[in-house]
């Protein structure tokens, strides 16, 4: 895949994280449950994991997808790497996330788990357009 390729999956892939992360936030602030298929969003969302350091997780979440697509909109190589540390970091929340809903808690949420998995497919997307190189000069033509 090329770099612009990859940038593009980066960003598409945050956007629907942070659609999702932004309606748990908006949930959140409303004081509203979340339409949910699992019955368990609510229980998750009023979890006392719910929240760090007094801030939403879903909030957290949210800064984090939007610096990701900030970072695919900076043509910069710090800018990748930045983007790949949060995606790798928002996978290792998310996976933390999901045990908590799986053995403490024990109901999950339809969104969080939504979350999960864009950020399952999101890490390796950006861990590959860290690596990949938008220089095509140095490619030898076949």
């Amino acid at each position: 895949m090329t770099e612009r390729l990859l940038r593009w999956a980066v960003a598409a892939l945050a956007l629907i994280g942070a659609g999702i992360a932004g309606y748990l936030t908006y949930t959140h602030f409303k004081g509203s449950p979340p339409v949910c298929l699992t019955g368990g969003c609510e229980v998750v969302q009023n979890s006392r994991w719910s929240k760090l350091f007094g801030v939403p997780v879903a909030l957290l979440g949210l800064l984090t997808y939007l610096g990701i697509i900030a970072s695919t909109l900076i043509r910069h190589p710090l800018a990748k790497q930045a983007g790949a540390m949060l995606a790798l970091v928002a996978l290792g929340f998310n996976a933390y996330l999901f045990y908590i809903q799986e053995h403490e808690i024990g109901r999950y949420c339809t969104w969080c788990v939504s979350n999960e998995i864009v950020s399952l497919i999101l890490a390796p997307v950006a861990v590959a357009w860290l690596l990949s190189s938008g220089d095509t000069s140095q490619r030898v033509a076949t």
